[in-house]
């Protein structure tokens, strides 16, 4: 894992990056940048472990997480949002960003609104180029994403992508950014030196 050719190439791809020794260091970070504003957050085990809900909530947020409020109204509220907050499931060395999502909704606030956009990974997502990443984020991140549902996948069983058509799939869209997207405020890529999420 090379993280400075990373950070080179997210630059070089238009992303803003901040890199961090802890979650602890992020968070302080964020929320300076984050405060008075209205939040929304797509699914992410790497949020949840630096319990950025309640600290951004306690910062006068307005946060909107399905994860703690589960309805489409706060799907729509996420996306609505001034300020996006996801995770990653993983990041190529040359700087692509890779993620997989069942509902659509966690790939729609990336991609889509005049808004700030926080993509928060553990350099444990990091992967030495794009195909490498599109591995890892296919039968480590999605396998263990399935594993949190009560699905009946392939992926369950021998803890690899198979690809499958399951009725009970959550694999159904990957998105791959290279670069921000157009009328967004800022994309910025928060790297914490800690392992986190899947």
């Amino acid at each position: 894992m090379d993280i400075e050719r990373t950070i080179k190439s997210l630059k070089a791809r238009h992303f803003s990056v901040q890199h961090f020794a802890s979650g602890d260091e992020a968070c302080k970070y964020l929320l300076g940048e984050i405060k008075d504003t209205t939040v929304g957050i797509g699914g992410s085990k790497t949020v949840d472990q630096l319990g950025l809900f309640d600290k951004l909530a306690d910062n006068g947020n307005e946060v909107f997480w399905h994860w703690r409020t589960p309805g489409f109204d706060t799907l729509y509220k996420e996306n609505a949002a001034k300020v996006f907050i996801s995770g990653a499931n993983a990041i190529a060395e040359t700087g692509e960003i890779i993620n997989i999502d069942g509902r659509g909704n966690r790939l729609a606030g990336q991609v889509f609104g005049e808004k700030t956009v926080y993509i928060i990974a553990g350099t444990n997502k990091i992967c030495p180029d794009f195909e490498s990443a599109v591995y890892r984020a296919r039968n480590t991140a999605a396998v263990e994403n399935c594993k949190r549902f009560p699905a009946k996948t392939p992926c369950k069983l021998d803890d690899k992508c198979h690809d499958c058509r399951s009725p009970e799939l959550i694999c159904n869209a990957m998105l791959v950014l290279w670069g921000p997207m157009m009328d967004m405020e800022k994309v910025e890529i928060i790297l914490i030196d800690e392992e986190l999420g899947m």
